[in-house]
């Protein structure tokens, strides 16, 4: 049994949850955004919270349940405060600069990257060396910012590299003569 799926999913002020079939809409301050709900699983809304249960008490019924809940938790923080993901350029010359709707990253190559954001993620450069990437889908934030850091992952030997903001990278030791 999922015990994820038991807690319900409270709605701050100013979301607004329309429920169609089994099509979840939810409104916020950031924008709209929608969910397909499996049809294994039911949603209800009760008095400002949205409770999850399976319509079939099975293991996949309580998985797909649990899945949701949490699909549905990232609906509404991403419709009411969004989400950001945080990058750091480490090395000698690594510089980004955003530009519209594209990240410019001079990254040691021979050429420049030039990266065409997706819709619904932007991205700002506060300093040369860091990216900030916002949006309100948690998982195209996500997915931008593993698509820019596969760019340069960070190597162990010096650390150079596009790391998350607070990634421990392990260092290895130079070889020995």
């Amino acid at each position: 049994m999922s015990r994820v799926a038991k807690s319900p999913v409270k709605l701050p002020n100013g979301v607004e949850i329309k429920l169609d079939g089994q099509e979840l809409t939810a409104k916020g301050a950031k924008g709209t955004q929608s969910i397909s709900i499996h049809p294994l699983v039911e949603v209800r809304n009760e008095e400002g919270e949205l409770r999850v249960s399976p319509k079939k008490e099975t293991q996949q019924g309580w998985a797909l349940a649990g899945t949701t809940r949490a699909l549905l938790s990232n609906l509404v923080t991403g419709v009411s405060t969004g989400f950001e993901r945080k990058l750091e350029l480490v090395g000698v010359g690594y510089k980004a600069q955003a530009q519209g709707k594209v990240l410019n990253l001079t990254l040691g190559f021979s050429h420049p990257v030039a990266y065409e954001m997706p819709e619904g993620v932007t991205a700002e450069t506060p300093t040369q060396t860091e990216i900030v990437l916002r949006g309100m889908d948690k998982q195209a934030v996500g997915q931008v910012a593993a698509n820019v850091r596969a760019y340069r992952p960070p190597e162990p030997y010096k650390g150079k590299g596009v790391r998350y903001s607070g990634e421990q990278v392990r260092r290895k030791e130079a070889k020995k003569k």
